[in-house]
């Protein structure tokens, strides 16, 4: 999105990306590593009941994604959800259900809607059922569960940038596009391997 060749990401560029699709605009927040919490899968669980009976058929899948769903990986204390739908961009057949569920639209820009908690504390990201958005990110998820170098490279990638001072929460994510990159590699190559599906 705007990170340069050289890892560096460009304000301006991720400015104006994050203008465009934040709703209530960019927001200035301290990026705040957690230790493993063993609550978070239970959570988890707890909001995908209540997306489901918010969203019922229309949810195709709902998972448990990033790095609250690693055991033994430190995180934001934010419990990141994906859901897949056919259409994210029906906006009409899922934003009204999931906003009366509790949920605030935060993200909204073409093929994905992010809702949060009004606490900040989940994070409710709505993708395309087969999507690659959907592999990704579940993949992603599966590989940091069973590789232990990987899950400490991206721990100790995430806490290097933590310490820094973002504009956005977003320029934080931004900035780990290039680790993420790295071991999505070695993800892939142990998805062909192994014959990993997206179950």
């Amino acid at each position: 999105m705007g990170v340069g060749e050289d890892g560096q990401v460009d304000d301006d560029h991720l400015d104006a990306v994050l203008d465009a699709v934040l709703v209530g605009g960019r927001e200035r927040r301290a990026i705040v590593l957690a230790a493993p919490d063993p609550t978070w899968p239970a959570t988890f669980e707890r909001h995908r009941v209540v997306i489901g009976r918010a969203l019922g058929a229309g949810a195709r899948r709902i998972d448990h994604v990033g790095s609250t769903s690693v055991p033994g990986l430190a995180a934001k204390p934010i419990v990141d959800i994906q859901v897949t739908v056919d259409d994210p961009d029906d906006e009409p057949a899922l934003g009204p259900a999931l906003e009366r569920a509790g949920y605030e639209p935060r993200v909204r820009e073409p093929r994905h809607r992010m809702f949060r908690t009004p606490a900040r504390d989940v994070h409710v990201h709505v993708w395309a059922a087969g999507s690659d958005d959907e592999r990704r990110h579940v993949l992603f998820r599966d590989w940091l569960r069973v590789d232990a170098a990987d899950r400490t490279r991206y721990e100790d990638a995430k806490r290097a940038l933590a310490g820094r001072r973002w504009r956005d929460m977003n320029y934080y994510a931004e900035a780990k596009a290039p680790v993420i990159s790295e071991i999505m590699e070695r993800a892939e190559s142990w998805a062909q391997r192994e014959g990993w599906r997206l179950g």
